[in-house]
């Protein structure tokens, strides 16, 4: 996606060798033209796939979950990080975050996943590809269907999309890092 990609290089940075830091216009600050941009071009990319809800992981994939869902005109959902004391029944899952160096468990509540459910995945990042596997799990467990999976960015000299593609997965990224090596951004 042209747009985005011009944003990672006008205003993205390089924290070391893996870590690109978007925050001005993504998962900090958000910049609300780019996000409805970014829901259209999903849209557009499954269109075809039926999707009747959008499922992200707090906090960061939520502003792109609303706007691809927002764009489709269908309910979004997001796993939550801690599982509040109002939820009763949920789906459940372990992720490991490599920026955090930490697991958790994602938790989702059963009355908003069903087995009628055509979901599209989303999220901001994807490296290792632990948050969309966690994700694909919940979905599993409601009987329901992952029919795709849209990245903003995916950090394309890590296995995520590899693993993810092994899968079977219909996986859209919408730009793609060949590199952050000697603090440089390189797109694919």
């Amino acid at each position: 996606m042209k747009l985005l990609k011009e944003y990672i290089e006008r205003e993205g940075s390089v924290k070391d060798s893996s870590i690109l830091k978007v925050d001005s216009f993504i998962n900090h600050q958000i910049d609300p033209i780019l996000m409805m941009e970014i829901g259209e071009e999903f849209k557009n990319r499954f269109k075809d796939k039926n999707i009747n809800k959008v499922l992200t992981i707090e906090a960061s994939g939520i502003a792109i979950a609303i706007a691809v869902a927002y764009a489709m005109k269908v309910p979004m959902v997001f796993a939550k990080k801690k599982k509040p004391s109002t939820m009763s029944e949920a789906y459940n899952a372990t992720v490991h975050s490599f920026t955090k160096k930490e697991d958790y468990n994602i938790t989702v509540s059963k009355e908003f996943l069903s087995p009628n459910d055509n979901i599209l995945v989303v999220d901001d990042f994807l490296a290792m590809g632990n948050a969309i596997i966690g994700l694909k799990s919940i979905v599993e467990q409601a009987g329901a269907v992952v029919s795709g999976v849209g990245i903003a960015i995916e950090k394309g000299f890590q296995p995520g999309g590899e693993i993810l593609k092994k899968q079977g997965i219909h996986l859209e990224s919408l730009a793609i890092i060949e590199s952050l090596e000697n603090n440089t951004i390189t797109l694919r």
